[in-house]
């Protein structure tokens, strides 16, 4: 059991022993860990690293105290409008992940039914690939969820989901990309049911909203999925993913900035006064603010734009490379940075290869349903492709012959 000690250690051996509890880490700088470290260049990473040090002290609760701290929130949010089709009349709040962007996605829906609707306990409806931040949020939050099956590309079924609702029904949720498959629900037509309905519709970008609007510049057919279509009533997109910020870094926006005033916590009950907040979270750090804001202006649309080139050519490679290995299938359709395989050779399993990969030292990810495994893509781990399909086909063979 750890204890505190008596007496201090110094710091060079403290950091000692920091480094050689990471020795059994993934190597992600490597590109063996193709999820939860989105990393392009070790020099944007020191000028995302630099920037949060320089905040490191500040509080982002304290927005008369660091008012540098409003002003680059401020900044990060209208440049997070501009790139997911904001008008002039959204607004957004920067939070600590996708989580707590979901989290309060679902929060203001709620608050708005139970004031615009009269839905005392309302209900969310969305494609059982909806990340299960949203239940989580719901059961937080009091919430009924009704999840709905898919389409056999993976896509929700809009017919489904339409007899879903009922009138407790507030919210219809979906995914652009959902994480399970990378691909794209049929934003326009989930918003058309939407706006029939006169329900409240979130789309949850966390994973492409600072990757699809970069590909789609540079010619990768990437539907309609943010504010600019007129239906959807908010969107939350991380920019630590593939905005390539420092950790906890993610923006909700509103098409309607007038129901940020849902997300919004009010108490005056208290001997010091009024307490407003506008997220879950109190106190806030302020480095990852300054992170985002840093890498943001580092990159422009540039920058993201051959990110983007980066990560789709990869994926074209990989892709590729898969179907020359014998017995292994890619599974399309994938809209944007995530690839799933399988096997269609009944001497291959597919988690056996995944068992054998992860001996060599790569982090794989099993997708129950498909039985597949799913990869995705970052930069470096295109660049380490070649390398990935070597151990493939080795770990192939070694499957089919039982060595």
């Amino acid at each position: 059991m750890a204890t505190l000690p008596k007496v201090g250690t110094n710091w060079s051996e403290l950091r000692d022993r920091l480094r050689q509890m990471k020795q059994d880490d993934y190597a992600w700088r490597a590109g063996r860990l193709p999820l939860y470290v989105y990393h392009h260049t070790e020099e944007l990473l020191r000028i995302s690293q630099e920037a949060h040090t320089e905040f490191f002290t500040e509080n982002a609760l304290g927005r008369t105290a660091f008012p540098s701290v409003a002003n680059l929130e401020s900044e990060v949010i209208e440049i997070g409008i501009g790139i997911l089709g904001g008008g002039p009349g959204a607004g957004g709040t920067f939070t600590s992940g996708g989580t707590e962007s979901i989290f309060l996605a679902v929060k203001a829906a709620r608050d708005w039914a139970r004031k615009e609707k009269g839905i005392e306990r309302p209900k969310i409806v969305m494609p059982i690939s909806v990340h299960p931040a949203a239940n989580k949020a719901a059961e937080y939050l009091g919430m009924e969820v009704a999840r709905t099956p898919l389409r056999s590309d993976f896509r929700a079924d809009i017919e489904l989901l339409q007899a879903a609702i009922d009138e407790r029904t507030c919210m219809i949720y979906a995914s652009a990309p959902g994480y399970p498959h990378g691909v794209f629900d049929p934003i326009e037509e989930i918003g058309a049911v939407a706006r029939e309905r006169s329900l409240w519709f979130h789309v949850d970008a966390c994973l492409g909203g600072f990757l699809a609007p970069f590909a789609r510049e540079i010619g990768y057919p990437v539907p309609a999925f943010d504010l600019s279509v007129p239906s959807v009533s908010s969107l939350s997109a991380d920019i630590h993913k593939y905005g390539f910020a420092a950790k906890g870094a993610s923006l909700l926006l509103f098409a309607d900035r007038e129901h940020q005033k849902y997300l919004r916590f009010e108490f005056s009950n208290w001997p010091r006064g009024i307490y407003v907040t506008n997220t879950f979270q109190g106190t806030r750090a302020a480095g990852p603010i300054a992170s985002a804001w840093a890498v943001m202006n580092t990159l422009g649309v540039a920058g993201y734009r051959e990110i983007a080139r980066v990560i789709m050519d990869g994926k074209a490679r990989l892709a590729a490379g898969i179907e020359q290995i014998r017995g292994l299938r890619v599974i399309q359709p994938s809209d944007l940075c995530i690839l799933l395989y399988d096997s269609v050779d009944p001497a291959v399993d597919i988690f056996a290869v995944a068992d054998r990969m992860a001996k060599k030292s790569w982090y794989i990810g099993k997708s129950i349903t498909p039985k597949a495994i799913h990869v995705g893509l970052n930069p470096v781990v295109a660049h380490a492709i070649d390398d990935y399909l070597t151990d493939l086909s080795t770990c192939v063979g070694r499957v089919r012959n039982r060595k």
